[in-house]
């Protein structure tokens, strides 16, 4: 399978950047991973987005689905136009409420709720999601196919759980909001890119990319931070493919 990173800063892009959004690819399935601001127009540099399979949200918060509320005009006229014949599987976790009755809107999406311990298959895709520690109700999400892995972590604080998600992945995409400085000076809600790396160690993963780092922490220092534990440790980059066999 590959993974097209379109975005991958949060809480807010810096200057010709996007948010949180990844696209998914295997023998003819695409599916969305998190629809940040910005993304939408990402996606279409690489599919037209009313050929999207599914979209996976793993919260909530803006900078993980801001661009779904402009994407469902265009799935709309899609519809209409006979480019789709049904609504967009759209997967998300049900709170907060008000923000997921937000989703549905006419033909475009078609939602359903995720819960702990879920599971799903799409297309090559077999998915599971465990829930992290974050504001809202944030899932890290495994996806499995054809003999390899990868696993998303969404946003969240450290917990165990995140190892067991993640255990043995051929790649980890492992949020890094903080540095360790910051988790000492009281923030929460994120990893650190020193206990990203840590969780990857721990769970045995073959690469670690790191995301939705700050647009404006130093990537330099970031990824510094995580090599200390995990030396291999890359930055999520913009526009990048990663082959995951």
């Amino acid at each position: 399978m590959q993974l097209t990173v379109l975005g991958c800063y949060g809480p807010y892009p810096p200057a010709g950047g996007a948010c949180s959004g990844y696209l998914l690819e295997a023998d003819g399935t695409a599916i969305l991973l998190d629809c940040g601001n910005g993304v939408l127009s990402r996606l279409q540099q690489y599919l037209p987005f009313w050929q999207l399979d599914a979209v996976i949200l793993s919260h909530l918060h803006a900078d993980h689905c801001a661009d779904l509320a402009v994407m469902r005009y265009g799935l709309e006229m899609a519809y209409n136009r006979g480019l789709r014949s049904e609504p967009l599987p759209l997967y998300a976790p049900a709170e907060p409420a008000a923000e997921f009755e937000r989703l549905p809107y006419k033909n475009a999406y078609n939602v359903e709720k995720i819960v702990e311990g879920g599971k799903l298959s799409l297309g090559p895709f077999s998915a599971s999601f465990r829930f992290g520690v974050h504001a809202v109700p944030s899932v890290g999400i495994r996806i499995d196919t054809a003999g390899t892995s990868l696993v998303y972590s969404g946003d969240t604080e450290y917990h165990s759980g995140l190892e067991e998600l993640a255990r043995d992945a051929r790649l980890f995409l492992c949020e890094a909001n903080y540095l360790e400085a910051d988790l000492k000076d009281g923030l929460r809600n994120h990893l650190s890119a020193g206990q990203a790396a840590q969780a990857a160690d721990a769970a045995g993963v073959k690469e670690l990319v790191l995301t939705h780092y700050h647009p404006e922490s130093d990537p330099a220092a970031v990824l510094a931070e995580a090599a200390s534990y995990f030396p291999s440790a890359g930055l999520a980059v913009e526009g990048k493919t990663y082959n995951i066999a």
